[in-house]
Parts: structure tokens; C-alpha cells; sequence
């Protein structure tokens, strides 16, 4: 019959594709998603193999395993409610997160309202916290002198927070703004803790500066005139 003749080995290559597919990802639950993936497409394989029952109970353990966790990361995320600004926090800068990451994050930080002039990162200092700029504006100086601006929605202090360097500049308020912060040596710690969640909070990072840039070289480009 033409199924003695199928080579199992193509169980095994699917499974190991899997596996490696799954190596690039971020989020925690599409891991989950590829590593109960590729214990189903390795089922198959126990098949031709009955005699190896430990290779069969082991490739049902990960099966099961995974798709138990997803189950309840999936009935958790269910529960799992944003307010509106939290909403748009985790859909601007933690979009690469699932719900259950995106609101353990955000938890470790604090909402709070500030006035103008509030000094939230000092030149040639190392950044107190990550902050998000939920509404108001911020001033970015340089030696006194300001070279940017910052509106709702951007994030500050995301370039050096992580790394504990020191700011290339000052921001300043320039309105009253609401804002959610996290102190930058808890995030350090929080993130080494969950690496998977740092993975995805990298990218989110990586976005709001390639966005400062853009920013910063059309400001450049297309200087106001002099009057």
C-alpha cells in the first residue's frame, strides 16, 4: 500500500521547520502556539515508530503541556480589561504583546498627572523612568537650547532607560500632561525576569525612535523661516 512507502522522516522535518520558526518569535504565546504545533505534526511520527513509547509519552507531554498553557492564557486574556488611555498605550508602543504581558507591564508602572515645567529627564544624567506621554507636550533641550518637541503618545526616555546611560538631553513639560511611568532600575529588573516580554518591549522601542528620527530629519529638511 502507498502508505508503507511514505517516508516518516517528513513528520520530523515539519516538527524541526516548526521549532525553528518558533525560534524567531517574541511573544510568549506564539511560541506556545509553535511549540504545540510542532508536537502535532510529530504525533504521526510515534505512529511509525510503536515500539518507542517513551519518544511517543514525550511528544505528548509537549502537546499537552502547551496547549494547557495556552488554554489559560487564553481564559485569563478573556478577563483582562484596558482603560482608554492604557488601551492606547499597549496598541502604540506594546502592540507585540498579548494582553495578559501587555497588563502585567503595565502594571508595574503608575499613572499620574503633571504641571508645566516639570523637569522629567536631566541632561547628561541617567533617565529615573520610562515615561509615556499619554497627553500634554515636552520640550527636548540640549544645552539650554531646545531641539525638539515631544506631543501625546511618545515615549521618553526609552533610548537610555534600559541601559542606565546618560540622556543626550533635557526634557521638560511644556503643559500640564498625564503621563505613566515606570522607574527605569525596576524595569531593568523586570524585564530581565521575563525575557520574552523585553524581546517585544525592544521593538516597541525600536519604532518610537526610528519615529524621533524621522521626526528630527524632516524638522531639518524643512526649517522654519527666518523672520
Amino acid at each position: 500500500m502507498a502508505v508503507t512507502n511514505f517516508d516518516s522522516a517528513w513528520f520530523l522535518y515539519g516538527a524541526l521547520l516548526l521549532l525553528l520558526a518558533t525560534s524567531f518569535v517574541v511573544r510568549i504565546d506564539y511560541a506556545r502556539i509553535g511549540l504545540a504545533a510542532a508536537a502535532l505534526v510529530a504525533l504521526p511520527l510515534t505512529l511509525f515508530r510503536g515500539s518507542d513509547l517513551i519518544y511517543s509519552l514525550l511528544v505528548l507531554a509537549i502537546l499537552a503541556v502547551n496547549i494547557g498553557i495556552l488554554a489559560r492564557l487564553w481564559l485569563r486574556g478573556t478577563k483582562i480589561r484596558f482603560s482608554a488611555e492604557e488601551e492606547a498605550l499597549r496598541r502604540e508602543h506594546f502592540a507585540g504583546l498579548g494582553a495578559v504581558a501587555a497588563r502585567d507591564l503595565i502594571d508595574q508602572g503608575h499613572w499620574i498627572s503633571a504641571k508645566r515645567g516639570e523637569i522629567l529627564i536631566r541632561e547628561n544624567q541617567a533617565a529615573p523612568s520610562l515615561f509615556y506621554l499619554a497627553e500634554g507636550q515636552a520640550a527636548v533641550l540640549r544645552d539650554g537650547i531646545e531641539v525638539g518637541k515631544l506631543s501625546g503618545g511618545a515615549l521618553i526616555g526609552e533610548a537610555t532607560a534600559l541601559d542606565g546611560a546618560h540622556a543626550t538631553g533635557t526634557v521638560v513639560l511644556g503643559s500640564n500632561a498625564r503621563l505613566w511611568f515606570v522607574p527605569a532600575a525596576a524595569l531593568r529588573a523586570y524585564l530581565a525576569a521575563n525575557p520574552a516580554i523585553a524581546g517585544a518591549l525592544h521593538e516597541g522601542f525600536a519604532r518610537a525612535l526610528r519615529g524621533k528620527l524621522a521626526s528630527a530629519n524632516t524638522r531639518i529638511a524643512d526649517p522654519p523661516p527666518i523672520s
